[in-house]
């Protein structure tokens, strides 16, 4: 049985469980993923507890193990940028097309305050789950990298 569980940064999340989370996150991601170092970021920002940063974790595990993990963070910004932006989701592949890509990410949803924005490749199979739960595509991203 998948048990859905949650973590923010009034649950003074140790170095151990977010490094079981972004171990779980390199190894799911699969070619939408970033390095180990980043994830691990990605997570000290979601889950720290400084008034400038915030998001939370909602994990789906099944006998303990991560099955499915989903990080939101909050941007600090509202209106004219989402106030939260959802930087991974992973489901082990033995788990996915069972719903718990949905379960997560409406568990999420919920917790979310504000709007939520995510980037996906066009490719991504995520992007039908994505439009089915309500998110649409109104811009075209860009990126300067330097």
């Amino acid at each position: 049985m998948t048990h859905i569980e949650t973590l923010s940064a009034i649950d003074n999340a140790t170095y151990l469980q977010k490094l079981e989370i972004a171990d779980f996150l390199f190894q799911h991601l699969d070619e939408y993923g970033d390095p180990h170092e980043h994830i691990m970021n990605c997570l000290d920002y979601a889950l720290d507890q400084a008034v400038d940063k915030g998001g939370f974790a909602v994990l789906a595990r099944e006998e303990g193990k991560i099955v499915g993990a989903v990080i939101i963070n909050k941007t600090g910004m509202s209106g004219y940028i989402p106030d939260n932006i959802l930087v991974y989701i992973a489901v082990d592949a033995s788990q996915r097309g069972k719903g718990l890509g949905k379960k997560i990410m409406t568990t999420a949803i919920t917790m979310a305050s504000g709007d939520i924005a995510l980037h996906v490749e066009p490719d991504n199979p995520a992007r039908k789950l994505y439009e089915k739960l309500g998110f649409t595509n109104k811009y075209l991203e860009m990126r300067l990298k330097k």
